[in-house]
């Protein structure tokens, strides 16, 4: 039987608390988690958001270049990664980190074929450095290095419950969708992944789950769709 393939995204406040920018003990926390999936038989690739060190998109009143912010977003991306790497290899899971952003001596650089060959190797695969250009979100290279390796779902792993019809911090008559379609979450404008990455999402056909990062252990309720919101 054909195993399940799954991308998933991880935001970068996962790895951080409120006193440091990287936790390695929130790594390992998460790197159990993550040990739990793949011990299910999944195929499993995680991209990794750096948003706890810096998001090229946040810079407001610094006037940063925005190239140059999300250069360095990127880069913050690949520091990620490596905490994750070690947590999961530390745990005696085997692991390869591909960078968008070459830089041999720390990870190796992407290439489709070489992606695919770690995944058919049984090994977690590390996406990081995002697409590797500027103006694009890390859930954006989530989409596209999903479409890369012909992944089933893409789980995108959040601090609130999944997908609601407005902001629920701001309305509590905020209704959560189980099920969505990516055209009405695009015209409607919600705002738990960019317009690019949902419709490159939708033009591939792949389903996008959105879900609490709390349930991350919780993986066969997640792809039953007991969990989080199912768009497709």
């Amino acid at each position: 039987m054909k195993k399940t393939r799954i991308l998933l995204k991880l935001t970068g406040e996962l790895f951080g608390n409120e006193n440091r920018a990287i936790s390695l003990l929130k790594s390992k926390e998460i790197a159990k988690k993550i040990i739990k999936i793949k011990k299910t038989g999944i195929d499993l690739a995680i991209v990794i958001g750096g948003g706890n060190i810096f998001r090229g998109r946040e810079v407001g009143a610094e006037k940063f270049d925005r190239a140059v912010a999300d250069n360095m977003g990127m880069l913050a991306t690949v520091i990620n990664g490596l905490a994750l790497q070690e947590s999961l290899e530390g745990l005696g899971e085997e692991t390869r980190m591909l960078t968008a952003i070459e830089m041999p001596k720390v990870a190796e650089p992407f290439y489709r074929r070489k992606a695919l060959y770690h995944l058919k190797k049984n090994r977690i695969v590390i996406f990081s450095g995002g697409t590797g250009n500027p103006f694009f979100t890390t859930d954006t290279a989530a989409v596209l290095r999903a479409c890369e390796i012909n992944a089933d779902y893409i789980l995108k792993a959040t601090d609130v419950d999944g997908i609601y019809d407005k902001d629920p911090d701001k309305n509590k008559d905020a209704k959560l969708y189980k099920t969505v379609a990516f055209n009405e979450v695009i015209e409607k404008n919600l705002k738990v992944m960019d317009s690019t990455a949902f419709t490159l999402c939708r033009d591939n056909n792949i389903p996008l789950i959105v879900f609490n990062v709390n349930h991350l252990d919780k993986i066969d309720d997640i792809l039953k769709n007991k969990v989080g919101t199912l768009v497709k």
